[in-house]
């Protein structure tokens, strides 16, 4: 029997980032359910949060970013990748660059096809409306009243829109909604900008609420396991302040941890690998081996241009008078590079006609970094990215040790395919991009080529230059996959598999990484998980 718990509720949720958010304020509709969030960073009080170009600043802050990288990467030359997660409430959607990208309808009924019964297209179209307020009105595919304001780009960059101007000229098709009927094409991206302030789920769904007497939240509380009687989570112990405090939970536990940080919760609590856990001195509760596996990302290079065009954020941070002007045009309009994120102009493309879907992504950026954590260059550029959307490369989650204290072990494992699949495509897009460089009105745009540079074309400097500079594009997910087989961590409930009264709702249950950006889905997952666990509630 666990001993006298610090305080009860019905519902503990044990993290609040993008989908915690979500859980809290649905389940406490009803005021019947008492429900406690738990977030281990403070809240989102930090201004640059709410800012939409205010991304750049929060990355390299360890006081909202937890600071992971991976292990030493074997097809990236042997480097570290930094791999940037939100410590704060909101979650990495707090420090994220805004893009709203849902993913295409084949993505979900992919889900389905791999085991997720209920997931199809069909079954998560309705959440996706009900999250978000579609600022062009509501059709077949988009929503209006929702807690998520999705907004356009007011000014798009002249970058962007010769990005959006090069790829037409190329015969890619305009298209003017990524959320609605279909995703291949060229456009500016939506925002999920509420009149030139970022709109996160902690302030969207979870800050307008938190005067619910149901409702209790508690930040910088760091969870350490889940409390069990028998084979039934009761409970959390959390540390906060120097003290251990333990939070009982009479119906649910609920683990939105995120990708890397749900897995780890649950092996430290010893749910996972049974020999993995015994390596670090964990004893185990539950063998479950997919606990960890099925890590999957999607993983950029880019090109770097430098230019004589004025207007990129570049030269406007180096310039106190066009910072001036910025500011003045966002806080007279809304409007500008300061209520614009990370990507304006975005395209969906094919790596080769026969593919069925899309599988490529390109971003254009009205500026150019080497890292985000390291600033931006210090001249006037410009660029790209590209990826590959549905990579067949997969990593794992690892503990370090078994103190609960230690950074986990990443291995992203990047390009590791047998089949050299994700390395083939991206060399694909590479030739993409060259053709976009060389397209009017894009190409007058450009100076010179920095990153790779003109001299690179063979196949082998192709490759090479991919995995000098090949990063993360902030997307991990899958490390608690759900499904039906018995390497799946959660059932299409969400429910651990083999335990009771516990559940993990977020970006961690993806069966395969959708197509673009994963911020939307994983708001969709934890809309959907709601239902599910409100009707659960009140049987």
């Amino acid at each position: 029997m666990i001993a006298k718990f610090d305080a009860e509720f019905d519902v503990v949720v044990a993290g609040g980032g993008s989908a915690g958010c979500v859980l809290a304020t649905r389940l406490t509709e009803n005021p019947a359910v008492t429900l406690c969030l738990v977030e281990a960073g403070g809240r989102d009080r930090n201004p640059w949060i709410h800012i939409p170009l205010g991304f750049g600043k929060l990355v390299p802050n360890p006081k909202v970013n937890w600071g992971y990288e991976t292990e030493p990467e074997p097809q990236l030359n042997g480097r570290r990748c930094s791999w940037p997660r939100g410590k704060v409430l909101g979650g990495s959607g707090s420090i994220n660059g805004l893009v709203f990208l849902r993913g295409a309808p084949s993505d979900y009924d992919g889900w389905e096809a791999a085991g997720a019964k209920g997931w199809s297209y069909k079954d998560v179209l309705p959440y996706f409306k009900r999250m978000e307020h579609n600022m062009r009105g509501a059709d077949a595919w988009r929503g209006q009243g929702g807690p998520m304001c999705i907004s356009d780009i007011k000014k798009p960059s002249a970058t962007s829109q010769a990005f959006v101007e090069a790829c037409t000229r190329l015969q890619y098709p305009v298209n003017p909604d990524f959320n609605g009927e279909r995703i291949d094409g060229v456009g500016t991206v939506q925002l999920n900008v509420r009149n030139g302030w970022r709109c996160s789920t902690a302030k969207g769904y979870l800050r307008p609420n938190l005067k619910r007497k149901n409702l209790s939240l508690m930040t910088h509380a760091h969870v350490r396991r889940i409390l069990f009687e028998g084979r039934r989570a009761v409970g959390v112990e959390v540390e906060q302040g120097g003290s251990v405090k333990r939070i009982g939970a009479r119906r649910e536990v609920i683990v939105s941890s995120g990708a890397i940080n749900s897995p780890m919760v649950l092996m430290h609590s010893g749910i996972g690998p049974a020999a993995e856990l015994k390596e670090v001195g964990i004893e185990v509760r539950h063998d479950l081996p997919g606990v960890g596996k099925n890590l999957q990302d999607h993983v950029q290079g880019r090109f770097t241009f430098l230019t004589r065009a004025a207007g990129t954020l570049n030269e406007i941070l180096t310039s106190p008078r066009q910072q001036i002007v910025m500011a003045l045009q966002w806080l007279t309009s809304r409007s500008g590079q300061l209520a614009v994120g990370a990507t304006e102009g975005c395209l969906f493309a094919k790596s080769s006609p026969a593919e069925p879907v899309v599988d490529l992504q390109f971003q254009a950026t009205n500026f150019s970094t080497e890292h985000l954590t390291l600033g931006l260059d210090r001249w006037p550029g410009f660029g790209f990215n590209f990826c590959v959307c549905r990579p067949k490369s997969r990593g794992e989650i690892k503990l370090a040790d078994g103190t609960g204290r230690s950074k986990p072990k990443i291995f992203a494992n990047y390009f590791s395919d047998p089949d050299g699949d994700d390395m083939r495509r991206s060399v694909a897009a590479f030739h993409i991009g060259r053709q976009i460089i060389a397209t009017e009105p894009y190409r007058s745009l450009i100076f010179c080529e920095v990153r790779p540079g003109a001299h690179v074309v063979s196949e082998e400097d192709i490759k090479g230059f991919i995995r000098q500079v090949a990063g993360t594009v902030y997307h991990p997910c899958g490390t608690c996959r759900m499904g039906e087989d018995d390497k799946a961590v959660v059932d299409p409930d969400l429910r651990v598999r083999g335990l009771d009264g516990l559940r993990v709702v977020d970006a961690s249950v993806m069966p395969i990484i959708p197509t673009p950006n994963i911020h939307p889905a994983t708001i969709m997952i934890a809309e959907k998980a709601s239902d599910t666990i409100a009707r659960s509630l009140a049987a």
